[in-house]
This record gives structure tokens, C-alpha cells and sequence, in this order.
């Protein structure tokens, strides 16, 4: 038998097909194949319209089928992973109102920030463990506000892997952890936020009904079935946000651990039992994949908008061939890159900056003896450091980490980078070879309670290597106080 998980992206879909028993992926594939659009009307905003994801999730499922030569009904199970803080309406029909309003769009950002002043920051950060900032409910408010014709039409909103989940099930439902992120969910009384949804002017009987993370959440439809190609009555067994199903990904799910993403963008997303709110405006904070009434686990995330970007710049610009060729360089200088530093926040605003928009920064280049090694160099440092100065506002907030996991991407399996972050956060960081789509795949079979044996899957069928902590922390740190020197007065002029 075979468990299916889907992993709603922006750019594509992913779907891949795992063998229920054994955790084993069969195969991965991507739709379409080119990157999904974006539709931006005004400069700031990102829509997309629901049902090409639905679209392309039933694409990709046929292939998945015809290509492995499977019966639909030797596929038992579904789980669901999908782009966070998106908003999707209907109306009773359950057809989409409009566009979503995704994650990447900004429109709602001055709503958010006075929604927060209003209500008050200490309220906000003690019982929504955020801002409302830019997220679902801010966008929701948003519609009401610009296009009350539409508005007067919902009569539910989703977050994007809702919406999948009602085509595939006709079931209309969310989670907690889904609820959460989208700033929806008051953790002080374990309950919807009515006060925010009053603050903002929405009926709360817009809300989905809340589901467990690991339950039915539904069962697959006969229009679902005959659209999708799944057997009808195929319960969809796990639905989360990309990054706490990231985390899970990795065998992330205890206090002190914590999952890293080194992509265009970098992640840290550590899990905590402290509803502490400390650093509310610049790490978010959301209920991870576990959470419950008698069991708090919040995933704390802070975003580092200038990281993989970096590198690839870089690739583009200098006269390598590969990234394989950059870590060769780059290898070939020694710690501290003779000087040379480089500050790789040129991707916009950096929350955990404050939202400042510094640029990236090329310092201290000797135009005798520096070379593009020493920028390599230089530049997996930068982002390395970046990740180290992100852990030290993660500790601020009470995460204590124990462990660090992080899936095999370009940045991760460079060892300059990932030794620096290892040798100056004092703990060992794990590889693993995992996408979203399987781990949502493999999710599908904690509605049994059996984390222990789901932990075996990612370790028999994932686990790739280990950085541990070198001997050579002082210099690590000599480096690093100098890259973080500069970068406050870099902050102290803008």
C-alpha cells in the first residue's frame, strides 16, 4: 500500500508516492513544468488562483499513477503540505471568490500594524503569540475593507491546503497549527481569537471547523475522485503549513530541536513548550504539527531573506561554473576569508533586522591580494553567520537547541558552511535527503500516535551525514565578532 503527499509551493506542486510501511519514496514529481504564475496587479502583491493548484495536484497524481503502473486504490492515504498565510474564500457553492492572496503579498501590512497598536502589543504577543502583521487574518480584513461586494459573498475562508483538502473530500476544515499562522487562534484560551475577528469586522462563522493535525479530515469525494484520480473514500489523514511540515520532515517535534532550511531564502524553526513572545516582531510563532490541548509545542520561525540568493549571485556573476567549483574555492582560503566580508542581506526588507533593507554588503577587499575564492568564501560565511546571528535571537526567546536538522540543499552540503554554524552554536547539525511532499506522505500514518516509528522511516530511508563541532571555534569566533561588529554599524547608519 502507498500513502500520497502533496506540497503546495508557489513555483510548483510536488507529489510524491511512499510506501506505507516502510517510509520508502517510490517517486516525486513536479507540476507544471514551468513556474507557476503569479498574478501582481500592483507592485507588492502575489494572487493565485486556487484551483490551478487544483489543477496541477491532478496532474500530478495521474502521473504518479500511470507512471508507476499503480491501481488508485493501492493508495490509502493523503497528507497535505501547502504555502503558509495564504487566503482563499468561497461562497456557498464553495467556488472561489477571487484570486488567493498569498504569502509573498504585502497589501495588508498597515493593517496588520494597526490592528496591533489598537488591540495593544502585549496582548497580541500573549494571546496570539504575534502581531496580526501581513498574515491571513490581516488579508481577510483586507478584502472586507477594498472589495466589500466579494466580502459580502464568503462563506468560509481557507488557508490554501484547506482549499485542496475541500476539492479533494468536500469537507470543509482546518487546524490548529493552520489557524495559528494565520494569526486566527488564541493560545491563552486554547480557542478561535474572537476578539481579533471582532476588531476586524468578520463573522467567526466564516471560520472552518477544526480538525487534529493527524485525523480524518476527510474522505476523497466522487467529483474528487473522478477529477483527481484517487479511489473514492481515500482519507486525507494530515495537513500542515510548508514549515512546521518542513520541521516534521526532518523528525522535528521536541523542545530543543530544531530544523533549518538553506534555500533562497534561509529558515530556522525551532520548537519550544514556552508560549514565550519576547521577540514577536521579528520571530514569528505558530502551533507546530503537535500541538494540543495537553501538550504545547510552538514553532518559532525567523526568516533570513538573504541567503541561497547570495551564492547564486554570485554563481551568476563570477567566472565558476558550479556551486561545486565555488566550495572548492572557497576552501582554499582559510577561516575568516583573510578579511574579506560579506553581509548577504540584499533580498529586501529582513524582519529579523526590524524590516530594515541594508543591502548586501562586499567589505574589505584588498583589490591585490583578494580573490573571487576569498568572496566564495567570504559569502558562505556571511550567510553562515547570518543563521548564527538569527540562533542568538531564537535563544533570547527561550529555544535552547539541542540539535539542528536541515535537509540536504546546496548550502547544507557545503562543509565550510555548515561546520562554521556548528562550531558556533555548539551543536552538530544533521543532513538528511527529505522533500516536504514525502514527509506530508509519510505523516499520513501519526494519526496512530506512533512517532517512534516514524522517526525510524526518516532515519532508515533519509539520514545523509553529520557536522559536528571542529577544534577550531576560536577562529570561527574571532570571524564571526567581526562580521557582527560591522553589520551593528551598518544597522546603527541606516
Amino acid at each position: 500500500m502507498y500513502s500520497i503527499g502533496y506540497d503546495i509551493g508557489s513555483s510548483s506542486i510536488k507529489a510524491a508516492l511512499v510506501e506505507t510501511s516502510s517510509g520508502k519514496s517510490v517517486a516525486v514529481v513536479g507540476e507544471p513544468n514551468i513556474e507557476m504564475e503569479m498574478i501582481a496587479v500592483q507592485n507588492g502583491w502575489a494572487e493565485q488562483h486556487p484551483d490551478s493548484w487544483w489543477i496541477h495536484i491532478c496532474n500530478a497524481t495521474k502521473r504518479l499513477i500511470s507512471e508507476n503502473n499503480i491501481d488508485s486504490s493501492k493508495i490509502t492515504r493523503i497528507g497535505i503540505s501547502y504555502q503558509m498565510h495564504g487566503l482563499v474564500v468561497i461562497d456557498k457553492e464553495g467556488k472561489p471568490l477571487r484570486n488567493s492572496i498569498i504569502w509573498c503579498d504585502s497589501r495588508a501590512v498597515e493593517i496588520g500594524q494597526k490592528a496591533f497598536d489598537e488591540l495593544g502589543n502585549d496582548k497580541c504577543a500573549e494571546q496570539l503569540l504575534n502581531s496580526p502583521a501581513n498574515f491571513t487574518a490581516s488579508k481577510l480584513k483586507w478584502v472586507k475593507i477594498n472589495e466589500p461586494e466579494i466580502y459580502d459573498q464568503i462563506y468560509k475562508f481557507m488557508l490554501p491546503g484547506d482549499y485542496i483538502a475541500y476539492k479533494l473530500s468536500d469537507t470543509i476544515c482546518s487546524t490548529i497549527s493552520g489557524l495559528s499562522e494565520g494569526i486566527f487562534w488564541d493560545f491563552k484560551k486554547n480557542d478561535i481569537a474572537d476578539w481579533l475577528l471582532e476588531h476586524y469586522g468578520v463573522d467567526k462563522n466564516m471560520t472552518p471547523e477544526v480538525k487534529d493535525t493527524f485525523s480524518v479530515q476527510g474522505m476523497v469525494s466522487g467529483q474528487g475522485a473522478e477529477e483527481s484520480g484517487l479511489a473514492e473514500g481515500t482519507p486525507i489523514l494530515y495537513r500542515a503549513g510548508d514549515q512546521p511540515n518542513n520541521a516534521l520532515s526532518l523528525n522535528v517535534f521536541n523542545p530543543g530541536e530544531v530544523a533549518a532550511t538553506g534555500g533562497t531564502s534561509g529558515v530556522i524553526y525551532a520548537v519550544t513548550d514556552s508560549l514565550s513572545s519576547k521577540e514577536s516582531t521579528r520571530v514569528n510563532n505558530f502551533a507546530h504539527v503537535n500541538y494540543n490541548n495537553n501538550q504545547t509545542r510552538i514553532g518559532k520561525l525567523l526568516c533570513i531573506n538573504g541567503a541561497g540568493i547570495q551564492y547564486r549571485w554570485l554563481l551568476n556573476n563570477l567566472d565558476v561554473a558550479s556551486y561545486e567549483e565555488m566550495n572548492e574555492l572557497a576552501a582554499s582560503v582559510p577561516i575568516g576569508s583573510d578579511g574579506v566580508t560579506i553581509h548577504p542581506f540584499g533580498n529586501g526588507a529582513e524582519r529579523m533586522l526590524n524590516n530594515k533593507t541594508l543591502g548586501t554588503q562586499m567589505s574589505n577587499i584588498n583589490l591585490n591580494n583578494h580573490t573571487k575564492a576569498h568572496l566564495c568564501r567570504a559569502a558562505l560565511e556571511g550567510i553562515a553567520f547570518s543563521f548564527v546571528y538569527g540562533m542568538e535571537i531564537m535563544t533570547s526567546d527561550g529555544i535552547d537547541p539541542k540539535v539542528i536538522r536541515a535537509g540536504n540543499d546546496n548550502l547544507f552540503r557545503s562543509d565550510i558552511f555548515s561546520n562554521t554554524i556548528a562550531t558556533l552554536i555548539g551543536q552538530e547539525i544533521e543532513i538528511y535527503n527529505t522533500t516536504g511532499a514525502i514527509g506530508a506522505a509519510r505523516a499520513c500514518e501519526l494519526h496512530k500516535g506512533d512517532f517512534d516509528a516514524f522517526r525510524k522511516q526518516i532515519m532508515d530511508n533519509d539520514y545523509v551525514m553529520g557536522f559536528k563541532p571542529t577544534s577550531d571555534k576560536d577562529a570561527y569566533e574571532t570571524a564571526y565578532k567581526k562580521w557582527k561588529r560591522e553589520l551593528e554599524v551598518i544597522l546603527k547608519n541606516e
